[in-house]
């Protein structure tokens, strides 16, 4: 049996995945995006017992994924016909045992399962791929950032590089999976014409995609950063303009993806 390092978990979540949801947040991130609302999350250390944010950014707790959906399965009756369970994080991806145990429990229970993720953990090899490729078969619909096309810029903006979450795309393309393409407007960082001509273009390639959105960039986490003791490196930068935001959807295309709408 693995047990999962859960950080939270919402009740009611509207926005992670069609209709109504259980949104769990997993704790533990590689990511560092500069960008990022849940820093929470990042650290990997000893969850076990522990309650809240302590000093060095370790929170939540472990569970089983027995225990984990029978709490789920208390809010069944409030999904209707589209709802379900997203698994948020963190990174998902990371607890990839549990995971698998998670989603398996969860379609025998004929819940509808969703898995936003970076994608920056995926290999096409070894132990790894196997166990996605498992995983993949209990999954119906994955949520996956562009959080920039460039590579360069994608690490100065998480600290990792895309190319692994480009290949996770062009794999889930491969095997038909559904995904939802969502892509954070940072004024000065992801919103210039260029850089979104090229995520376009690169959306255009992929024939699994059902939904493309635009989310603009926000500051509502600072006091998470202040109470971390975390220096927010965008504190000085703005949410993005209507017009940028209008400009952003319009680049890239998002009204042609008619793929599941509230």
């Amino acid at each position: 049996m693995a047990l999962g390092r859960i950080n939270k978990f919402e009740t009611f979540g509207s926005v992670d995945g069609p209709g109504i949801r259980f949104v769990v947040f997993t704790q533990g991130c590689p990511m560092r995006c500069k960008f990022c609302h849940n820093p929470e999350t990042w650290s990997f250390g000893n969850a076990a017992g522990s309650l809240g944010i302590s000093g060095n950014g370790s929170a939540g707790y472990e569970i089983s994924a027995s225990d984990l959906l029978a709490k789920a399965l208390r809010y069944k009756t409030y999904w209707g016909k589209d709802g379900g369970i997203t698994v948020s994080g963190g990174e998902p991806l990371a607890q990839l045992d549990f995971m698998l145990e998670f989603f398996t429990l969860a379609k025998a229970a004929g819940v509808h399962t969703c898995i936003d993720t970076s994608g920056v953990t995926f290999r096409r090899s070894g132990e790894t791929f196997a166990k996605i490729e498992r995983l993949m078969q209990v999954t119906d619909l994955l949520l996956v950032d562009i959080k920039h096309i460039d590579n360069v810029v994608h690490k100065e903006l998480t600290g990792h590089g895309n190319e692994n979450i480009i290949d996770f795309f062009r794999y889930l393309d491969e095997i038909h999976k559904p995904i939802w393409i969502r892509h954070v407007l940072v004024p000065g960082i992801s919103d210039d014409d260029a850089a979104l001509v090229r995520t376009r273009d690169f959306i255009r390639t992929l024939g699994n995609v059902e939904r493309v959105e635009v989310l603009p960039y926000h500051a509502f986490a600072l006091g998470k950063y202040a109470e971390l003791g975390i220096e927010y490196a965008l504190k000085d930068t703005q949410s993005p303009t209507a017009e940028r935001v209008a400009n952003a959807n319009e680049i890239l295309e998002t009204a042609k993806y008619t793929g599941w709408k509230k």
